[in-house]
Order: C-alpha cells, then structure tokens, then sequence
C-alpha cells in the first residue's frame, strides 16, 4: 500500500478521498531531528508552510520509500527542490488552487490601510472614539503596481481593475500580450508611480531581498506597501524606517523574514496591517487545494 505522510494538515474531504481510493494517509507533524529518518516509511510527503525539508533531510530519506513531495501552495521555497529531484525524488505543488484567495487578501489589506480600519477596530476596542482621525482615500482611480505578474498577480489586477483602479505590472521575463489589458512598467518606473505596490515574487536566495531601503525610497511619498508573497521578499528593518521616517504612509503584511514572526515592533506599528500568513487559508482554497493534491497523487501513482 503507497503510505502518504501528511505533516501540516490538509483538507479532510481530500484525506478521505484518498483514503477510499486505497492509499493510507498519515497526519503527524515530525520536528527536523525526526522527519528524515520517518520519511524512509512514506512513498509521499504532503507540506505546507512549516515543514522545511532541506537536504539534510532527504538525505535521511535516501534508501527508503519516498517518491514524491507535495507542497499544498504556491511556492516551493521551503522544499530544497533540485536537490531532492537530482535524488530521484519528484516535486509538485498547487500552484492554481490558491491564487483568488491570495489575491483577495493583499486587496483586503489595501482597504485596511485605505479606511485605517485595521487601526480604528483596535482603538475602539479601547473605547476610544477618534473619528476625526481616521480620513481615508479611496481606492478607485489609485494606481496599483504589482511586482510579479504570476496567477497571483493576475487576479489581484482584475479585482483592482474593477474597482476602477490603474495597474502597472513588472515581471522578470517582461511585457506579455496576456497582460494587455493591464500596463507593463519597469521597477523603477513602477514605483515611482504608484500609490500602492503589491509583491507577489518566490524569494530568491540568490538575489535577495527584492524591496530594501534602495527600492522603498523610490517609491511614491505617502504610498503603501502589501506583501503576501514571502517575508524575505522585503526588508523589515528597512519598511519599519520608512514607516517612522513617514515615507510609507502604511503596509500590509501577511509573510515574515521568520515565522511565527519575533518583531512585534513590526506589527504592532500602527501603520501596519499585518495577519499570520494566511493568504492561502479559505475555504475554498484549502478545498481546491486538496482537490489538486488529490489529482496529482493519482497522477503520479497510476
């Protein structure tokens, strides 16, 4: 029987489908010490976000039973994938499943930011009343630069688009007929120009950090920044300077540069709207992402 180790949940209408389709499905999170020495007994492993599995432990793996890592989401950034592939062991994730609900957060942070609502929802909570405070802008007619135009990028910039919203996009492998709909910037032009910015980039260990101090000067006086791609993406020391010097007007944060994040002066800034890395956590999301993993296992095993 192909024995499937799930360590960060996943949807249970998909563990019970699996598991009518004759696999045994195992839910059990395992720390680094442990995982690589227990994967020699699974044929698949399903993560998300808080399991690392890094050479060290495929390494471990070796000599077992493992053939396939799953990622339920987006990127792979926390799976060392060439490596695994090199030894034999194939890398999937669901790219498609998650994007809409991604999208429709970072747009959610925007209107946070937009209405200080993130802010008035705590202060009222302290029986406070600081109506004349909290004076907004509205969305429609802003400019909304979108730094990587994936699936992820493409949905936020429809949703954008109709709430009557310009849309500049940059992406590495430049303009695109796809896109037509929408207007394709340079970096630098991109973020002199809009009023808010949305990341929506893999981190890439080569390059770095992509939105440090550099890239936040060029940015609009009074803009906003939303990341819900992934925290190293953008600097924290730097986006907290910008926020206190007055550069940035606010930032939405979903991702951090350590997870479950330590910088409370982070997000307790009042300024931020920040939320425990759940871009992904939908209902309909999760479900389509166990549809998806569903799909592939039967895939790959048939």
């Amino acid at each position: 029987m192909i024995r499937i180790l799930v360590t960060d949940g996943m949807e249970q209408s998909a563990i019970k489908e699996l598991r009518e389709s004759g696999f045994e499905v195992v839910e059990q999170f395992y720390d680094a010490a442990e995982l690589g020495n227990k994967l020699k007994e699974f044929d698949v492993l399903i993560v998300r976000s808080a399991t690392k599995v890094r050479e060290a432990i495929i390494n471990e793996a070796l000599g077992g039973k493992l053939k396939l890592i799953i990622r339920g989401g987006v990127g792979v950034d926390n799976i060392d994938v060439a490596y695994a592939e090199s030894k034999g062991i194939a890398v999937r994730n669901t790219p498609n499943a998650s994007s809409a609900a991604v999208a429709e957060l970072a747009l959610g942070h925007m209107f946070a930011l937009a209405r200080f609502i993130h802010i008035a929802n705590v202060t009222m909570r302290e029986g406070k009343w600081d109506k004349k405070k909290y004076e907004g802008i509205e969305l429609g007619r802003k400019t909304l630069g979108i730094i990587g135009m994936g699936r992820i990028g493409r949905e936020l910039a429809i949703r954008a688009k109709a709430l009557g919203m310009k849309v500049l996009y940059t992406r590495r492998r430049g303009p695109s007929e796809e896109y037509n709909e929408f207007e394709y910037s340079t970096m630098e032009e991109l973020l002199a120009a809009s009023d808010f910015v949305s990341v929506h980039t893999p981190f890439d260990k080569n390059s770095g950090t992509l939105i440090g101090e550099k890239e936040l000067a060029m940015m609009k006086d009074g803009a906003y920044l939303i990341n819900c791609s992934r925290g190293k993406v953008v600097s924290e020391e730097a986006l907290l300077a910008a926020l206190n010097s007055g550069k940035l007007s606010g930032a939405g944060i979903d991702v951090f540069e350590e997870e479950p994040t330590k910088n409370i002066e982070l997000i307790s800034h009042p300024k931020v709207s920040a939320t425990p890395h759940i871009g992904a956590s939908s209902i309909e999301a999760q479900e389509r992402i166990g549809e998806e993993i569903v799909t592939i296992i039967k895939g790959f095993f048939n």
